[in-house]
């Protein structure tokens, strides 16, 4: 019984509500554009997409330690939105190589919209005096035409180890390289 009373409430202030909003305006001769679609990238495990890890990446506990993978995938994460904010050379600051740094935000100009989507870091790899990290990406947004692109690939960081004579700067994590910039 008490259900039928509730029901007939919601049903009774649903007409309540009905009548109280404003009448239609008339249609305009004035045709609408549709709303252009957001970008987005493939869904993970599919062609251009992430890799599908079922693994949900864990929240750190704590401070990130600057040498580890998480530290080196916010590098990441810090260029994707300054790339998708278009503030190019503030993204430049995060390669290692400021030639190449420029020669992908003349790349990434050449669209409406930039988007990118990070994933999982993978464990870092030592040699001669640096660590590498590689963390998947897909590159995607809209072209001036407004036609969708997509690009699958990696981007490469590098810090130099702690060694004596190494800068600070060298310590940090720097892009060093965007697979993605050859595919499209």
């Amino acid at each position: 019984m008490r259900v039928v009373i509730a029901m007939l409430a919601v049903s009774c202030a649903a007409c309540g509500q009905q009548s109280q909003q404003p009448a239609a305006e008339p249609e305009s001769s004035t045709p609408v554009a549709p709303t252009p679609s957001p970008a987005a990238p493939p869904a993970p495990g599919t062609q251009g997409g992430l890799p599908d890890d079922r693994k949900p990446l864990e929240e750190p506990h704590g401070p990130i330690d600057p040498k580890s993978a998480e530290a080196a995938g916010q590098v990441v994460q810090s260029y994707g939105a300054l790339i998708e904010q278009k503030r190019f050379a503030e993204a430049e600051k995060l390669w290692g190589d400021a030639a190449r740094a420029r020669g992908v935000s003349e790349e990434l100009r050449r669209y409406a919209e930039v988007h990118l989507q990070i994933g999982k870091p993978e464990e870092p790899e030592g040699a001669a005096g640096s660590i590498y990290v590689n963390v998947p990406t897909v590159l995607y947004g809209k072209r001036n035409d407004g036609s969708a692109f997509n690009r699958s690939g990696q981007m490469t960081l590098r810090r130099v180890n702690d060694v004596p004579g190494s800068t600070e700067a060298q310590r940090r994590w720097h892009i060093e390289s965007a697979e993605w910039l050859e595919k499209d």
